[in-house]
């Protein structure tokens, strides 16, 4: 009884692979995003940082059974910073509309339950905020308080936190 939940992780990993479709070998459609399902009341949370796919702190989210639904991008509205954080985690700032860069994020799926242990959770200086993504979305996701990015990075240029962390360790 669950073969929609099986078909959108094969849809995920498929799309990961970077491998054509058929025997012509054909190029695969973009991701798009998994429509919601009428009545559904869980909450979509947008992670910038070490909850991303494979990151640090990801298992927060898979312990309790969040689903990754797409990656996406903010408005170009933000500053992300690297914040003095054990493990690394970064900080996002929504500036003004148009004046930030746009930074790449995961949107996953929680119950209402599991969303409030998770929040709870979240140590200062970060804290939820509303999220304002690309194609005009709004989600719940990471943001940092803004006393926190004094003497931080601005790794905004990067575009998310993965191209930071990469560029991190060949150095």
């Amino acid at each position: 009884g669950r073969d929609a939940e099986l078909a959108g992780i094969g849809r995920l990993f498929h799309a990961d692979t970077g491998l054509t479709l058929g025997a012509n070998s054909l190029p695969q459609p973009p991701l798009t995003a998994i429509p919601t399902q009428a009545g559904s009341d869980d909450i979509t949370i947008a992670v910038v940082g070490a909850h991303l796919s494979g990151m640090a702190l990801n298992h927060e989210l898979t312990t309790l059974d969040a689903r990754l639904l797409e990656e996406a991008v903010t408005a170009p509205d933000y500053k992300l910073y690297a914040l003095d954080t054990t493990p690394p985690k970064p900080g996002m700032l929504r500036i003004e509309a148009g004046a930030g860069h746009a930074i790449k994020l995961e949107l996953w799926a929680m119950s209402p339950a599991a969303f409030g242990k998770f929040v709870a959770a979240i140590p200062p200086p970060l804290s939820i905020g509303t999220i304002r993504l690309a194609d005009g979305r709004q989600a719940k996701g990471f943001i940092v308080e803004p006393a926190a990015i004094n003497g931080a990075k601005d790794i905004s240029a990067y575009g998310g936190w993965r191209a930071f962390m990469a560029e991190r360790a060949k150095a």
